[in-house]
């Protein structure tokens, strides 16, 4: 489910005043950002589609401004034409124009650049409805880093021509620079540059472009050819037809039916680019306002909103756009915070646009060369370049240089190629560089829970080295096998019980199942054995290793639910061959057999303590006590197996202790007679003696020597079981 945004409320009386601010504010740095959009793309068609890119950047501005703001997930978004948005239209107009045999004629790139929106905003739709919002924040910084360089490099190289104020072909001929335009630039740019320095009310890009005028105007008194507006190349020129500003408005549509399938096949590719590129700069926008607003947006709202406006933007003849970093902030700085102040930024650039529609011819191309300048070089990320100080980065600086040069040496479609390749690159290398063996430690060095007696703990103790247990994590593909091969290899030469306990593997290939094999095999010829404990949670991965055939057919290798299940059947299978006599039928042991007893009968107090003990069989399987059970007994057990867990969510448990002959339990609740805390269930048929507290307390009142010494020997048994798990849990930390 998304995530949903934060309630747009009406605005109160103050609140309205901040929504009109917030929206005026926007408009100053949205307005001239999208006319040099818009420019950028349309002077490529040559200098009679120049005011045609103003046309297209102002309904982008508004229909984004409205369509967008009223369908977002994220309140205080300004959607207005962008940089990725002009560098893809860019790319794809000037590889239409360069395109060799027939030539393209401008109506025909001009319809391909509208369905080439339309695309887009399509795929930016079909991403909100599948949830998509969510998974291009996915992307690799590196990957999203070297877009946005190379956009911005995009921007830089196709603007210096108009910032010189000549032809691409001429840039390297001082002679054929226009003084005027490379003043005009300069100015522009030193403005957006040092005007916030002197002042915050007013947003640099105004700053620059008003600097930009004034030098024009000034350079026009003293050179009259400066004063006509038509004619003129270093302006933008009148906006032609009846309609002014918004001349062709809706005639997007008719050229729309000239294209054939083929078109759209050849706009695929572009257009997914478009799409992700506008995606990634609107939710990277989301999240900065996020973190100064301490709000969150709906992601797939947002780009819900983004798609529908991009579609209607492109129905009208308006540029594609998305989240505006700079217009946003300054919204916010001046108090915006619904989506009001969006759509109020919209109303804002259709009132300029009337009104200033005049003053608008006036303004100097350079003078937009100027701002994308400078906006181009705020794009590239030259932190980046830090990354070449330390060996472990200069992979992430080597992705993000891949995808500038791609981009600057052929296209940004082919630099989104390069993106996805890249993209899974950097996940081989982090998975590789991650280590998979989380620890790994000998059978010595950690046991089951089973108490066993001396000889036989003596048994496990010297022969721990022949079970290894690895401890996996993350994921098992073709790039980490062999960090794991290299890791076990040793072990493997000597171990006879390798146990893999999977609890915390994400993911497998059949690479790594195709290395369990091997491992297997290699256990089976010194007669050991594979064995698994807990495989992952998830359903899937359990069923990818039953059919890749790493358990069950005729594979030997064993699968517990627990590690300790798995710890105490190979401690079984050693002493099986260690000691094969230990599983003669065992007799029960007596009372005065018991540690716990041990001296009684010379202090003439065995009797009054057997006074109190009742003795119980248990056939296997039968529960014993059960977790929540108030309670006063302990346990001794004469004979067999009783094992004592903790039952956990989900179904699945934990074992905490399994105790054989001669050992007791149960003895918390014996001593502060609460509820139990783990169910004990006898696994083998067991005898035992059950001695109540409630008995035990009466038979002390008449021979408290017998309550000191018990109560001395559970103190001293309980300090041993406690040293014996600190160093379970050293061996655990240290591994």
């Amino acid at each position: 489910m998304p995530t949903p945004a934060a309630p747009s409320s009406p605005p109160s009386r103050s609140g309205w005043i901040g929504e009109i601010w917030g929206g005026f504010a926007a408009m100053l740095v949205a307005l001239p950002s999208s006319i040099a959009y818009g420019v950028s793309v349309y002077a490529l068609l040559g200098p009679a589609y120049v005011a045609q890119g103003v046309r297209t950047g102002i309904v982008g501005a508004i229909v984004l401004g409205l369509v967008a703001s009223a369908m977002g997930g994220a309140p205080r978004l300004i959607s207005a034409p962008c940089a990725p948005a002009g560098a893809v239209l860019a790319a794809l107009a000037g590889g239409l124009l360069a395109t060799a045999g027939e030539p393209v004629s401008p109506e025909r790139v001009i319809a391909l650049l509208a369905l080439l929106a339309l695309l887009s905003g399509a795929l930016q739709l079909v991403y909100g409805l599948l949830g998509g919002g969510k998974l291009i924040k996915y992307i690799p910084y590196p990957v999203v880093s070297g877009y946005l360089s190379g956009v911005g490099v995009l921007i830089f190289i196709s603007q210096v021509p108009k910032f010189l104020g000549t032809k691409a072909a001429d840039i390297f001929v001082p002679g054929h620079w226009q003084t005027a335009a490379l003043v005009v630039g300069a100015v522009t740019i030193f403005g957006m540059l040092l005007g916030p320095k002197l002042t915050k009310a007013v947003p640099a890009t105004i700053l620059g472009l008003a600097a930009g005028l004034v030098a024009y105007f000034a350079l026009a008194a003293a050179r009259p050819e400066l004063r006509q507006v038509t004619q003129n190349p270093l302006v933008i020129g009148p906006l032609g037809g009846e309609g002014g500003v918004f001349a062709g408005l809706l005639g997007v549509l008719p050229a729309l039916a000239g294209l054939h399938l083929p078109d759209l096949r050849m706009l695929v590719v572009p257009a997914i680019t478009l799409s992700v590129l506008l995606s990634v700069d609107t939710l990277k926008t989301c999240v900065v306002v996020d973190t100064l607003t301490r709000s969150r947006h709906d992601s797939n709202r947002t780009l819900l909103g983004q798609g529908a406006g991009n579609l209607v933007s492109a129905c009208f003849g308006g540029m594609p756009g998305a989240g505006m970093m700079g217009a946003t902030l300054v919204c916010v700085d001046s108090g915006g915070r619904t989506r009001l102040s969006g759509m109020i930024e919209a109303l804002f650039v259709l009132l300029a646009a009337l009104v200033l529609g005049q003053l608008i011819a006036w303004v100097p191309v350079a003078a937009l060369a100027g701002i994308l300048i400078v906006v181009a070089l705020r794009m590239v990320d030259w932190h980046s370049f830090a990354l070449l100080r330390q060996r472990s980065t200069m992979l992430d600086f080597a992705v993000i240089a891949t995808v500038v040069v791609v981009a600057v040496a052929a296209n940004l479609i082919a630099a989104a190629g390069a993106g996805v390749a890249l993209s899974m690159l950097l996940f081989i290398r982090e998975q590789i560089h991650g280590s998979v063996v989380r620890r790994k430690v000998l059978g010595g060095a950690i046991t089951s829970t089973q108490h066993r007696v001396a000889a036989e703990q003596a048994v496990l103790q010297e022969h721990g080295a022949l079970t290894v247990v690895c401890e996996l994590q993350g994921s098992l593909f073709f790039g980490t096998t062999d960090q794991l091969r290299n890791e076990l290899e040793r072990d493997l030469k000597s171990a006879r019980y390798l146990i893999l306990d999977l609890r915390r593997v994400t993911a497998m290939d059949y690479t790594a199942a195709h290395l369990f094999r091997q491992f297997e095999a290699s256990l089976e010829e010194r007669g050991g054995c594979l064995v698994f404990s807990r495989l992952p949670p998830r359903r899937d991965l359990q069923e990818y290793i039953a059919q890749v055939g790493v358990l069950g057919g005729d594979h030997a290798a064993r699968r517990f639910e627990t590690l300790d299940d798995a710890l105490q059947w190979t401690e079984d299978r050693i002493l099986d061959d260690k000691l094969p006599n230990r599983n003669q039928a065992e007799r029960p042991l007596e009372l005065a057999e018991f540690d716990l007893c041990r001296q009684f009968d010379a202090d003439h107090m065995l009797a009054a303590l057997a006074s109190c003990a009742v003795a119980r069989s248990c056939a296997a399987g039968e529960v014993i006590f059960t977790t929540g059970q108030v309670a006063d007994e302990l346990y001794l057990v004469r004979s067999g197996i009783v094992r004592v867990s903790l039952p956990l969510r989900g179904g699945t448990y934990h074992n905490i202790a399994s105790f054989g002959r001669g050992n007791f339990f149960g003895e918390i609740a014996f001593l502060d007679r609460g509820q139990r805390s783990a169910n004990a269930v006898a696994t083998t048929p067991v005898e035992l003696y059950v001695i109540s507290r409630h008995r035990f307390d009466e038979m002390s009142h008449a021979h408290p020597v017998v309550g000191v010494k018990v109560f001395a020997r559970l103190a001293r048994t309980l300090a041993l079981r406690l040293r014996a798990t600190d160093a379970e849990l050293r061996a655990t930390y240290d591994a």
